[in-house]
């Protein structure tokens, strides 16, 4: 069984490029134009046509992000492909793995700079979100994702506290639309209470059955 863990990642960014699209319909069929704009001095560094019916729209936006990206590779700089190096090696890291462990204390009823910062590297069009016909398409599945959080609180579906839970819900969105599915949620909750040990060792128990549970699968396998 191969795991990934979320690390953070995270660097400036300072925008170089902007993409320009126009379409000029013709019966039922669409031309698509798309063009890479130098942002400095507003010269063209890559342009294409796109023809597709009208059903089929969508899926020009991942070619449009493929082409790009193997056109702007060729003329990166050495720092530039240093940077990328990082989210491609992050994402390789998500589909060699079986089952991948996020580590998710609360901040400010949501998530920590440094997972956002990792969130960031590995939700990229054309690596790990696609867009078709009905819209984007994550490319990442079969595989198992268990979130592990701990909270100050108790933040129960339904109670007045619940509704500040902006944790699971942005991870269950996220993690869905790049494909990850199968998602468990374990909270050790309370933990700035006095039962905090109790709400402690229930996390711990489900996190060594699910320990368990994996292990019998792999020797199954």
């Amino acid at each position: 069984m191969k795991v990934a863990r979320a690390a953070a990642a995270g660097t400036d960014r300072q925008l170089t490029g902007q993409m320009r699209l126009s379409a000029r319909r013709e019966g039922g069929c669409v031309r698509i134009t798309a063009q890479l704009i130098q942002v400095r001095d507003q010269s063209h560094l890559w342009a294409a046509e796109y023809d597709r019916e009208l059903r089929s729209v969508l899926e020009v936006q991942t070619q449009v992000a493929s082409a790009i990206g193997s056109e702007v590779r060729l003329k990166l700089t050495p720092a530039q492909r240093s940077y990328l190096s990082t989210s491609d090696e992050l994402i390789g890291e998500l589909q060699a793995a079986d089952t991948i462990v996020i580590g998710a204390p609360m901040y400010n009823f949501s998530i920590p700079s440094s997972l956002k910062a990792w969130i960031d590297q590995i939700v990229r069009l054309g690596k790990t979100v696609g867009y078709g016909p009905n819209g984007p398409q994550g490319l990442l599945a079969r595989k198992k994702v268990v979130v592990i959080t701990s909270r100050g609180a108790a933040y129960e579906k339904g109670t007045a506290r619940g509704a500040f839970d902006f944790q699971e819900p942005y991870l269950l969105h996220i993690l869905t639309f790049i494909g990850l599915t199968d998602v468990t949620f374990i909270h050790a909750e309370n933990q700035g209470r006095e039962e905090a040990e109790v709400f402690f060792s229930a996390a711990a128990e489900r996190i060594g059955g699910i320990v368990i549970d994996q292990d019998q699968q792999v020797v199954a396998h």
